[in-house]
């Protein structure tokens, strides 16, 4: 019969497994605020495009739950891609980054075509599938994403020795998707995919004088395209003064400040909006934290401020503890991406930006941005749950019986 052995343990062994254990229970908490903050906007989303769209919804078709059933359905398929996205190992997304891009160029095109795509609101951004209606553009965002990482992993150490090598494909892949996109037009999609694009970039460790004359020169180009055009100048700068003209080119930044201001500390309350009973335009889509502002007062926006700081964070960490380069840049552009997304809808809401089209993610109405959104939390929840493998302790083995001693022995 064996006896147990004792045996002094160094300080630096305890230090090593307590710096693990605080390591993977902070790997879990990030995952859990990553799902919590993503449920909770998308819950606050369901029950705000009930309220936001009731009144549009009953004077249009009949039914003031039209809208609500159709992103409760979307709301259910994103979950779906998201469980699927999260069970499926990031890397594969590398692999298929190149394919996606090319089908996602195709839907572009194909979108442009008068019997392809659909026109809504002067622009054709739709192509009709059945009962459904998908926009390639909000696929495009994680396309670029997946393409750029995977690009820029592979010439991490050619970034600064040979710039042209993962420059050309990298601007020619975002200049062919930015000119499809704005010939829809969709000038918001193209300033967000532009805009994830560069933050990619700034991730991978690009050197601060060449992403300033990246910017620069990106900043030009778009200055060209949005002065270039009457209508894009006017609804640009509009924003600028939009009580000059508070009928026509500032009508829609002056009711959503009307509505965001009527809201007050508390608000007005769940469903007594007044703006939008047909006041704000598109209040269940790009406008819809305007009628959140009014029903729900500072206290509510500043709930949804808080959900995305917390879903940013969490990206951040998890892109920080990602286990190789390629994770770390999906899950930084996907960050970015959606940070940035949110930044760009929200100051248009307030009039701090112009006017771009672009929705709040997992709040605003849009089935195409909510399923693509949250497959796109998916990935990184994928990203988190691999980086907490490679600081979870390996599994103990079954204990071997030592043999006995002459002292152990009877």
């Amino acid at each position: 019969m064996s006896r147990p052995r004792l045996r002094l343990v160094r300080h630096g062994e305890v230090a090593h497994a307590v710096a693990r254990a605080r390591a993977e229970r902070s790997a879990r908490r990030v995952l859990a605020m990553l799902s919590l903050s993503v449920a909770g906007l998308t819950l606050v989303g369901l029950v705000m495009v009930l309220s936001a769209s009731s009144v549009s919804a009953f004077a249009t078709y009949g039914s003031s739950f039209l809208f609500f059933k159709r992103q409760l359905l979307y709301a259910a398929m994103g979950g779906a891609a998201l469980l699927g996205t999260s069970r499926l190992p990031y890397r594969t997304w590398e692999r298929l980054a190149a394919p996606m891009l090319v089908v996602t160029v195709g839907l572009l095109v194909l979108v442009l075509h008068p019997a392809v795509g659909t026109v809504a609101g002067g622009a054709a951004r739709w192509i009709q599938v059945g009962p459904f209606s998908v926009q390639p553009s909000e696929l495009a965002k994680f396309s670029v994403v997946a393409a750029g990482a995977a690009m820029l992993s592979r010439n991490l150490d050619r970034l600064e020795s040979e710039p042209l090598r993962w420059m050309l494909p990298l601007f020619t892949m975002i200049a062919i998707v930015s000119i499809l996109v704005l010939l829809q037009p969709d000038l918001g999609t193209m300033i967000v995919i532009a805009g994830s694009a560069f933050l990619l970039m700034f991730v991978a460790g690009v050197r601060l004088r060449l992403l300033a004359t990246t910017f620069v020169l990106w900043g030009a180009a778009g200055a060209s395209v949005i002065l270039g055009e009457q209508y894009r100048r006017t609804r640009f700068l509009s924003f600028l003064h939009p009580w000059a003209d508070p009928k026509n080119t500032g009508y829609q930044i002056v009711q959503s400040l009307i509505a965001l201001g009527s809201g007050h500390l508390f608000g007005v309350g769940l469903g007594a909006s007044r703006q939008k009973w047909m006041y704000v335009p598109n209040a269940h889509t790009d406008f819809i934290f305007a009628i959140l502002g009014e029903e729900l007062g500072l206290v509510g926006e500043l709930v949804v401020l808080a959900m995305f700081v917390v879903l940013v964070y969490a990206g951040i960490r998890i892109a920080l503890r990602a286990p190789d380069p390629f994770g770390r840049l999906l899950a930084g552009g996907i960050t970015g991406w959606l940070g940035l997304q949110a930044l760009v809808n929200l100051g248009a809401v307030t009039g701090v930006l112009p006017i771009t089209g672009v929705p709040l993610p997992f709040v605003s109405f849009g089935g195409s941005s909510l399923v693509v959104s949250m497959g796109a939390v998916g990935v990184l929840l994928s990203i988190g749950r691999a980086g907490l493998a490679s600081v979870r302790p390996p599994a103990r083995g079954r204990p071997r019986p030592r043999p006995n001693s002459a002292r152990g022995t009877r």
